[in-house]
């Protein structure tokens, strides 16, 4: 049997693992089997909520821990008992909408295991076949308001807009300085508003501790710039070869291989386990 190399991998979901048509490559669910039956430990941490990445981790066979809401979210796989959680304070959720709301935009808050919309539309309908999961649409009142009666802390908060706003609408909002958060881009038409105590980064040394290994002997793997601290915290921060170019000028290797193109295989071949 091969030895394990590097004994942690945590990978980025949409853009990374799963190919933009949203299907697992057969060379991707061998890879990985073969590395945990070869005693390695994968993890998926993703911006998804629970429900939309829960049934994916178990499309691959996987068990143990998966990470959602950039970070926030922390839960057993199989149990979907929550080990660590971390929400934005109701005020700051409400003043994060009231501001996207005044800006025109698309907004998604997200719950533990709904999220909400202000509005139906394409981009809408093109997410939630994305993600497998449905919003609960709000529409009769502003989306602030709806947070503010029903208390709700969010997880995350989320903007859909046109790729060519993208950055305009990440600084714009980044000039606010919302109490205790941070925004980052997940994809070319998402900006997201999530607490600045929980990052894909947290995420990666909570995973290292509980599976038991040194931080430096983790691999992550990425493609967007909502990547870059679980890059910086890992061992060896990998960017696919579709990544965003600020992901890849962090990471410390660049896969010649695309989610188009098995690149969580090649790089659980080239890292996971020892070259004999």
């Amino acid at each position: 049997m091969r030895k394990i190399h590097y004994p942690l991998i945590v990978s980025d979901f949409d853009g990374t693992l799963v190919s933009d048509g949203g299907s697992i490559s057969a060379e991707n669910k061998r890879a990985i089997t073969e590395y945990v039956a070869g005693g390695g430990a994968f993890a998926i941490s993703t911006g998804r909520m629970p429900s939309g990445i829960i049934s994916r981790a178990k499309e691959l066979g996987l068990s143990g821990l998966v990470s959602c809401c950039q970070g926030a979210v922390i839960l057993d796989i199989d149990t979907k008992e929550i080990v660590l959680e971390g929400q934005i304070p109701l005020d700051v959720t409400v003043s994060v909408c009231e501001k996207m709301e005044k800006m025109g935009l698309h907004i998604h808050v997200y719950d533990l295991w709904e999220y909400y919309s202000n509005m139906d539309d394409e981009l809408l309908q093109y997410y939630e076949k994305t993600v497998g999961s449905k919003a609960v649409l709000v529409l009769d009142k502003p989306i602030s308001q709806f947070v503010k009666d029903k208390g709700i802390c969010a997880y995350k908060i989320l903007a859909m807009v046109q790729p060519e706003d993208n950055q305009r609408v990440l600084e714009t909002l980044a000039k606010e300085n919302f109490d205790g958060c941070c925004l980052t881009r997940s994809a070319d038409i998402l900006v997201e508003v999530v607490n600045t105590r929980f990052s894909k980064g947290t995420a990666v040394e909570f995973l290292a501790k509980h599976y038991g290994v040194p931080v430096e002997k983790t691999v992550t793997v990425g493609d967007q710039l909502n990547d870059v601290p679980m890059i910086d915290a890992a061992g060896l921060g990998i960017a696919v070869s579709n990544a965003d170019n600020g992901l890849k000028s962090k990471a410390d290797y660049v896969c010649e291989y695309s989610n188009e193109e098995s690149a969580i295989a090649e790089i659980i071949r080239k890292f996971g386990f020892y070259n004999e």
